[in-house]
């Protein structure tokens, strides 16, 4: 993940930034290239998170779905509450 230069944090020098950035005085900081390196290992784990949880229900079984699925229901109605 690309590293961006942090606004301040302090109210004052912030509207300082933003004036000096509407005016022309400044630019707007850019954030940096993504490397090639950077770019492999984000489309790698998209990849696999795309494929876990179809080959991970694949490998349960009828009886460990069941048990995953009330699970998760339960998870769901106990947020409603």
């Amino acid at each position: 993940m690309p590293i961006k230069k942090k606004r301040p944090r302090d109210i004052n020098q912030l509207a300082y930034q933003v004036v000096r950035i509407a005016t022309g005085q400044e630019t707007e900081p850019k954030e940096p290239e993504e490397t090639p390196e950077q770019r492999f290992r984000r489309e790698f784990a998209r990849s696999g998170g795309l494929v876990g949880g179809k080959a991970r229900a694949k490998a349960m079984t009828k009886a460990e779905r069941v048990k995953a699925a009330k699970k998760a229901a339960n998870a769901r109605w106990k947020k409603k509450k």
